[in-house]
């Protein structure tokens, strides 16, 4: 039997979703910062602030971003002034060609255009995994966090920093009705695509809440595993080591 996936609220099957995914950020590319900046009222860059913060990165650290997009994490990596060396990858060549074109002064970034699925990286490579605002687009999740088990080196840290489930009812229905009413209108306005972020909204109502996403860090390997609710859980970072 042919297991189904959710596009947002629609029952698709495991290419119909990749394709689908792959051209809402297509389409969503040149206007995708600005869309940020607006959607969360600027509050992104200090999460992936904190988020950068929190991955502890060492001097000569080989870091693999998945889901790399315009370059945000990147770029917090680059500001911690640590010789590293940086590989960038993304599913969608669009948003890979935004990220390169912001970074094209930076040294030691390689650019790879691959699924986090299937990470085309031998095993026991990687000091850190980071994946941002990504892991709920993926059509196997679980089969990412199973490559990043691989790829890791044993010591390293897997970081996942995901939309979440409010702990607040007060602050969960309001978040329900910006996600539903006010995302789609801002994603028409600005991005000229009202359907990429209803998208957008449908997918973070569908991803695992913080509890379930732990289980899946310890039934795929990972130790030490923890999570750290930002804005009352609507963001949270998730962090787990390979040993």
């Amino acid at each position: 039997m042919k297991k189904d996936y959710n596009f947002g609220y629609t029952k698709v099957n495991s290419k119909q979703k990749t394709k689908l995914v792959q051209n809402v950020f297509s389409s969503v590319a040149p206007s995708y910062d600005i869309m940020n900046d607006l959607m969360s009222l600027g509050m992104h860059r200090l999460w992936k602030k904190r988020f950068v913060e929190i991955m502890d990165i060492k001097e000569n650290d080989i870091i693999l971003d998945v889901g790399s997009g315009s370059g945000d994490i990147a770029r917090e990596i680059l500001k911690e002034n640590l010789l590293t060396n940086l590989y960038l990858l993304d599913l969608n060549k669009e948003m890979l060609f935004e990220g390169k074109n912001r970074l094209k002064k930076e040294k030691n970034i390689k650019y790879f255009i691959g699924n986090a699925e299937k990470l085309n990286f031998k095993n026991n490579f990687f000091d850190k995994y980071t994946i941002s605002f990504c892991l709920r687009n993926v059509t196997e999740y679980l089969l990412s966090i199973k490559e990043a088990y691989r790829v890791l080196k044993p010591g390293g840290k897997y970081c996942c920093l995901e939309f979440s489930t409010p702990k607040s009812s007060l602050i969960s229905s309001t978040y329900k009705i910006y996600k539903s009413k006010i995302l789609p209108f801002l994603g028409e306005v600005i991005a000229k695509d009202k359907n990429a972020y209803k998208y957008l909204s449908e997918s973070i109502d569908l991803f695992p809440s913080q509890e379930e996403l732990r289980k899946n860090l310890l039934d795929c390997g990972f130790t030490n595993v923890e999570t750290i609710n930002l804005f009352n859980g609507i963001v949270a970072i998730h962090t787990g080591y390979k040993l």
